[in-house]
């Protein structure tokens, strides 16, 4: 199974950057891993909210393939323990020909990405950064990548 992370816009905090490129290496051992940048839109000044996420939007279904296991990560998704996440991780790594997660532009999705999607994905009720929970995120595969080979990454 591949996985895929497609995220809209480049991390710009190069410390962001640095531990993304650390943990997105680390993935690399466990499980075939990429993280697709899709460019921010230029003149956003000149769209509204919704105008922007619908542009994003057929930005990030351009990138899918039909086959797909697309999942958001969005505020209204489902939360997981990190333990819980890593059995949900290896289920799909068995059932998924490619495990797409995406981590949306400012506004959220489009009406057309949520259709897509096949689940949603929440990392906390928390707000965080679009910029930091890329971070987050790839520690949360990461740890979930350890969990599943029973090494001491993570502690109960």
């Amino acid at each position: 199974m591949k996985t895929i992370l497609i995220q809209v816009g480049k991390t710009v905090n190069k410390h962001f950057q640095a531990g993304i490129n650390d943990y997105v290496e680390r993935i690399g051992h466990y499980m075939p891993f990429e993280v697709v940048t899709i460019a921010e839109l230029k003149n956003t000044r000149n769209l509204t909210e919704e105008q922007q996420k619908q542009t994003e939007g057929e930005l990030i279904l351009k990138q899918l393939q039909p086959a797909d296991t697309v999942v958001l990560l969005d505020e209204h998704g489902c939360e997981y323990r990190s333990i819980d996440f890593a059995r949900w991780l290896q289920q799909k790594q068995q059932t998924a020909r490619r495990l797409v997660f995406v981590i949306g532009g400012p506004y959220g999705f489009s009406p057309s990405v949520y259709q897509r999607a096949n689940e949603q994905l929440s990392l906390s009720k928390m707000t965080f950064s679009h910029q930091m929970i890329r971070l987050i995120f790839t520690e949360q595969i990461y740890r979930a990548c350890t969990i599943i080979k029973g090494e001491p990454y993570h502690h109960e």
